[in-house]
């Protein structure tokens, strides 16, 4: 009689695609998740930097900076609604036109923001309009992350899961880069010329990105775990109430992972610009080299530690990226307090490029391989959209919190622990995943 994991195997690779199409789903994952990080960040960075005195003038200098924190945290509330919705259309019509239908939509509100005039122009109806683009954007993001790792892992050899799932996870890095970038060479022109026309540049050119990710996704092909789905009829009705009456559990560990990986980023992605400049003295142009440094560094990580994970199991690598982000905490704001450039860099190059990039690598095999196929693409997102909610209030709480205390770090550094041992204690219940079947035969459900 045969092993089952030996049976699961063989059964397995009947459904592998040529290596040529797992490579052409995992480009497409990866340049479209790129752009859709990209215009999600802009929006972070000019929060940070503009929005504050473009839209929301008749505010003090901080009550400014907070209201537009908290436009910034709307695209966070928007993204488990567009998780459940995308992840309904991508479990029954298709992985690849709901991700097709997210970069639209993402495109779309992104350079309407770029042409939305401000609060001189259009009063109260320019802040109210930037919420309701910054919703349509966390709406479309909802759907990006979960369908794109869904399509590259379905798509992907089983011990090669983890390395291929990484590369849209680069897109997070990626797309920092590209905005950081984008933002440090806008942000070199005189201040009159940045707030009257530079910020808007970045969103504008969008328009093009999201033409080259339009074209890259319309050439892949259905993975084999959804195509099997439609043959055999398996899609259901509801894919988001089946998740949760099937992988409740699964869903409570992801939120948890997703916290301790995303409350540190976008604490260094983030408020750190505003926090670094207005409290620290730190430059602007230091702080944005900072993140576009450790950005390209861990571009190149995430899919080393994705890869390790093939080799040593999804948990293992998790388990020692959070142990070291909770580390970390209060050392980052103390290396961030010398003033110093060097050791500014150093704190988000170790923030980024090795606690972010050690939880982030394995994360999109480790969720997808959570999931039963037929609610995959659902599960995936809730779990990633729900955590996303926590880690996009955190700018906005960081700033009343420091605040409150007088500027001091103390209180965003506990955050920044507390998310860490969350992500610790959830990875710590999580079963090892590496391995798993991926396909509707072979799935037991929790």
């Amino acid at each position: 009689m045969s092993h089952p994991h030996f049976t699961d195997e063989i059964a397995e690779r009947r459904h592998e695609l040529p290596l040529a199409v797992t490579r052409r789903a995992a480009l497409a994952g990866l340049i479209g998740s790129t752009i859709e990080w990209y215009d999600f960040y802009i929006y972070g960075l000019a929060a940070a930097l503009i929005f504050g005195t473009e839209f929301f003038p008749s505010f003090s200098p901080a009550a400014g900076t907070l209201a537009a924190f908290g436009t910034f945290a709307v695209g966070f509330v928007a993204r488990p609604l567009g998780g459940v919705v995308f992840g309904h259309f991508g479990d029954r019509v298709g992985r690849k036109k709901a991700l097709m239908l997210t970069l639209f939509l993402m495109g779309t509100a992104t350079v309407l923001v770029g042409l939305l005039p401000g609060y001189q122009t259009l009063g109260i109806w320019a802040p109210i309009l930037l919420v309701t683009l910054r919703f349509l954007q966390g709406f479309a993001v909802g759907g990006e992350w979960g369908g794109a790792v869904t399509m590259v892992v379905e798509s992907s050899p089983r011990h090669r899961r983890g390395f291929y799932g990484s590369l849209p996870q680069m897109g997070v890095p990626l797309g920092l880069v590209l905005s950081s970038t984008l933002f440090a060479a806008v942000s070199a022109l005189p201040d009159d010329d940045l707030l009257a026309w530079g910020w808007r540049i970045p969103f504008l050119l969008s328009i093009a990105l999201i033409a080259v990710g339009l074209f890259l996704r319309s050439h892949i092909a259905e993975p084999p775990a959804f195509v099997q789905i439609k043959e055999t009829g398996q899609a259901r009705k509801l894919p988001a109430k089946e998740v949760f009456r099937r992988h409740g559990k699964a869903i409570a560990l992801t939120v948890g992972m997703y916290v301790s990986a995303g409350v540190p980023f976008y604490i260094v992605s983030v408020f750190v610009l505003s926090y670094g400049s207005s409290q620290l003295g730190l430059s602007r142009n230091v702080l944005l080299t900072g993140i576009l440094i450790s950005a390209v560094v861990e571009a190149m990580t995430v899919p080393y530690f994705g890869a390790l994970s093939d080799r040593l199991g999804r948990r293992p690598v998790f388990l020692t990226a959070a142990a070291f982000t909770l580390l970390l905490a209060f050392p980052f704001f103390w290396l961030l307090a010398t003033g110093q450039t060097s050791l500014t860099w150093l704190a988000m190059l170790l923030a980024l490029a090795v606690a972010h990039a050690g939880m982030y690598g394995p994360t999109a095999a480790l969720y997808a391989e959570l999931f039963d196929a037929d609610v995959r693409y659902t599960g995936t997102s809730i779990g990633y959209q729900l955590g996303g909610v926590v880690a996009g209030c955190v700018p906005l709480i960081a700033g009343a919190l420091v605040g409150a205390a007088g500027g001091a770090a103390w209180p965003i550094a506990s955050i920044w622990a507390a998310a860490a041992l969350i992500g610790l204690v959830s990875a710590l219940a999580t079963q090892e995943t590496r391995g798993r079947a991926l396909h509707t035969d072979h799935d037991t459900g929790d």
